[in-house]
């Protein structure tokens, strides 16, 4: 039976308290083998890990600070995130969700950039991967990171969007993927011919549970069983095999996330 790993999933937030059983054994009948989960903040610790003890050597934890959530008390956000890596490093498969957003509010721009960094470093210090969330910060996130290109840092470009230039200036990061989700298969867009210069071998599959649900499914909340829609649709890019792109983007994510099969 071939691998299907959501490597980008919130099961743990409020929108799946009532049926969390049912969402899992979805995601179970859909082939889905693993669910990696990326942290926000404090407040999502503990239902995180709530959820990853329920469903152990299934769903992954991540730990690491948002950039929707660095406000005023970043410092003491931070804190906490370091005193999960220093009490239980290996409870967490990377530092995740981290970056820059400037969609909603360049207020904290500075203290953005400040977490990123510092997140990057503990990545390091801790030999975690990193997961990046990018939002209208393109060149801020590649000029944080352009320092890191000859270190050990690996990672996701989480929910790659971007155009055919972008992609190819992120494979320049040698030990990171673009995680590609259900914004692939929507109709406007332009992915599916952007991703045609992305080796396969450079991709993970995600689903950003509950947002971003892939067609045919839009204005749905998303579970991590759709992932085979955007499997379908990258197989479909690549004209590889269902089976062949599952296998690979598998085998890119245990890799980069140090996951042993």
């Amino acid at each position: 039976m071939n691998m299907l790993i959501d490597t980008h999933s919130h099961l743990f937030l409020e929108e799946f308290v009532e049926d969390l059983p049912e969402v899992i054994e979805r995601a179970r009948q859909a082939g889905v083998t693993s669910v990696f989960m990326p942290n926000i903040d404090r407040t999502t610790i503990e239902p995180m890990l709530t959820v990853c003890d329920a469903y152990p050597n299934y769903c992954y934890p991540m730990i690491g600070l948002h950039p929707t959530s660095v406000g005023e008390s970043y410092e003491e956000e931070l804190a906490v995130v370091r005193q999960y890596l220093d009490t239980n490093p290996h409870r967490f498969i990377a530092i995740g969700e981290i970056g820059i957003d400037l969609y909603w509010d360049k207020t904290f721009l500075n203290e953005q950039l400040i977490a990123f960094e510092r997140q990057i470093e503990w990545a390091l210090e801790f030999q975690l991967p990193i997961v990046i969330h990018t939002r209208d910060a393109f060149d801020s996130v590649c000029q944080v990171l352009e320092p890191y290109k000859g270190t050990s840092l690996t990672g996701v470009f989480h929910s790659f969007t971007g155009t055919e230039e972008e992609a190819a200036r992120l494979l320049e990061f040698d030990g990171f993927v673009l995680g590609v989700n259900g914004v692939v298969t929507f109709k406007k867009s332009t992915l599916p011919q952007a991703l045609k210069s992305v080796p396969l071998q450079r991709i993970v599959l995600e689903t950003d549970s509950p947002y971003l649900t892939p067609a045919p499914n839009r204005g749905k909340r998303n579970e991590s069983a759709r992932v085979s829609d955007t499997l379908n649709k990258v197989a479909e890019i690549y004209e590889l095999p269902r089976g062949q792109v599952s296998a690979i983007t598998s085998e890119n994510a245990l890799r980069i996330f140090k996951i042993p099969q």
